[in-house]
């Protein structure tokens, strides 16, 4: 006997004398009709699928309407007329007349075709020239011009802090800088202590005028040294100053000393 696989003629044989309340037995028993509508359920989907494109292209793009309507229309507030100004002084006075004479360009003729006299120096002594001769008012009021309300520029001083290896003069000691490690070592007092060695190392800024300020102590070895090196140097003697564009400037200047304890 043939059996055809797409019947249920070989599931019968397969549960004859078996079970057949079994879920097995019905699942095989469906399996064909699910099959086949799975088939045909997937073929539906996968021609949508591929339809898909087409189908758009059909359709009108709309894209282009939108572009062409989405037109935002914005409203510009003006600024408010600015009102005249009132209560303000009135305008001074003009000023006065003063005697002007004509100023006749002078030009070789011969007498008879002169038709305007030429003025006389003294005549025009302490008056103005110009176009036309006009007779002053010597009876009105003399007026005096307002005084401008602007400000004289002011030149602000430059107080920056200058390093000392980017300026043109560099500050300096009065007689070398021998001179100033001489007297640091003259009057620098060592405290008493045994073995003590090292350097302490200083900053300060030698101002415009020669003053030393602002020193500070980055490292010291104890004992007072620090302190010792700042009073030294506030009572040193004015140095030379910096300058920088032909200028005096202030400059900051580092120092180290050098300390060690007579044994």
């Amino acid at each position: 006997m043939k059996l055809d696989l797409l019947k249920n003629q070989w599931l019968e044989i397969v549960f004859d004398g078996r079970n057949k309340s079994y879920g097995a037995y019905d699942l095989r028993k469906s399996i064909t009709k699910n099959t086949v509508k799975a088939f045909i359920i997937g073929t539906l989907v996968f021609g949508i699928a591929v339809s898909i494109p087409n189908i758009m292209r059909l359709l009108p793009d709309s894209s282009a309407n939108d572009d062409a309507l989405n037109v935002k229309i914005t409203t510009v507030k003006l600024p408010p007329k600015e009102k005249p100004k009132e209560n303000l002084p009135p305008p001074p006075p003009p000023p006065p007349k003063v005697d002007q004479v004509k100023f006749v360009k002078p030009v070789v003729a011969k007498a008879e075709d002169v038709v305007e006299e030429i003025v006389v120096i003294k005549e025009i002594k302490d008056k103005n020239i110009g176009k036309e001769t006009i007779k002053g008012d010597p009876d009105a009021a003399l007026t005096v011009e307002p005084v401008g309300t602007g400000t004289a520029a002011v030149v602000e001083e430059d107080n920056t802090v200058y390093n000392t290896a980017g300026i043109e003069v560099k500050p300096d000691f009065p007689g070398g800088m021998d001179k100033f490690y001489a007297y640091i070592a003259k009057n620098y007092r060592t405290p008493e202590e045994e073995g003590l060695k090292g350097k302490v190392y200083v900053t300060f800024v030698v101002e415009k005028d020669g003053s030393l300020t602002d020193i500070k102590v980055l490292r010291d070895i104890g004992y007072g040294t620090g302190k010792e090196a700042i009073r030294v140097l506030k009572s040193a003697p004015k140095w030379n100053p910096g300058e920088q564009n032909g200028k005096k400037v202030r400059c900051t200047f580092s120092l180290p000393i050098a300390i060690q304890s007579a044994e």
